[in-house]
């Protein structure tokens, strides 16, 4: 059991936290939610209620979608895109060889048995990272649509106006306000990653260059 934990502990450590930071999110929503039922003189709901609530669903939804957009994203532009000096950067951008990615003949004795196979099945798994993430990001999307359709709704009945259909409301500021407050947020976030690395260190990191690596070396990680 030790040794598994400190194998993992990169994975558990960040869902334990996702785990905490969640259960803080409901709290602090369900206290917020009623906190605004009040002001607006309707009635409050115990927390089992927000929990399955459709505020809660495109609060998480929301935010979802927009992380997985972030490493899709990254993912294929460090296929194709360089930044000098990035450890995190192709030196060459491309797809690479067989031999690169030892793949078929160039694969060794433990590589995945996908990445041996060739054909259609070592194709699917050369894309599998990216393909899961598109799919668990336009999900998550597509979550966050449909749930802040019934929140706006609710809002729109509570102001005794008309509800609108799932088409219209795609096509609403709510939904692209929602929607772009967090692709920006992640778009800088990545950006700025990308160039921080190729000036600053973090000692012992993978995500840095060792400490005196030049700015100038692309595709350099800690411990080369």
């Amino acid at each position: 059991m030790k040794r598994f934990l400190r194998q993992n502990s990169l994975t558990l450590v960040f869902l334990g936290l996702f785990l905490a930071a969640l259960v803080g999110q409901a709290f602090a929503g369900w206290h917020q939610f009623n906190a605004q039922q009040t002001a607006d003189n309707l009635g409050t709901i115990g927390l089992g209620d927000y929990l399955t609530s459709a505020s809660f669903a495109v609060d998480v939804a929301e935010n979802w979608q927009s992380e997985y957009l972030q490493f899709l994203l990254y993912v294929i532009g460090t296929v194709w895109l360089i930044q000098r000096g990035s450890p995190e950067s192709p030196e060459e951008p491309g797809l690479g060889t067989q031999k690169d990615h030892k793949i078929g003949r160039y694969a060794q004795a433990d590589s995945p048995k996908w990445a041996k196979t060739g054909g259609l099945r070592t194709l699917v798994y050369s894309w599998s990272l990216t393909a899961t993430m598109a799919t668990i990001f336009f999900a998550s999307w597509a979550v966050q649509s449909i749930a802040g359709w019934a929140a706006f709704n609710e809002k729109q009945l509570q102001s005794l106006m008309d509800p609108v259909s799932w088409g219209q409301y795609l096509m609403n500021a709510d939904f692209w306000a929602r929607t772009l407050q967090n692709w920006q947020s992640e778009f800088l976030a990545v950006g700025s990653m990308a160039i921080f690395a190729v000036y600053l260190r973090q000692r012992g990191s993978a995500e840095s260059k060792p400490v005196g690596e030049p700015h100038a070396s692309t595709g350099a990680t800690d411990g080369e």
